[in-house]
């Protein structure tokens, strides 16, 4: 048997850790943009930090919905 107060906090802890991850993805991809030389670089760094914005937007809220409460009946 699961404690559910342990389960709630791992759930917490994936999700911020999601949002940390994602956060530092978009830093890596600002310094790519900044020290790039050529455009093909720079570009990668615009797509890594779309991407990591769109992680920050997306991902969080999608795993909240995953494990939400079921209502009940």
């Amino acid at each position: 048997m699961t404690n559910p107060d342990a389960t709630a906090r791992n759930r917490y802890l994936i999700i911020a850790t999601t949002r940390i991850v994602a956060s530092l993805g978009a830093v890596l991809g600002v310094l790519l943009l900044a020290r790039a030389q050529d455009w093909p670089t720079k570009a990668l760094g615009v797509a890594i930090v779309l991407a990591a914005l769109y992680m920050v937007a997306t991902v969080p809220r999608a795993l909240a919905h995953r494990w939400r409460t079921p209502p009940e009946q």
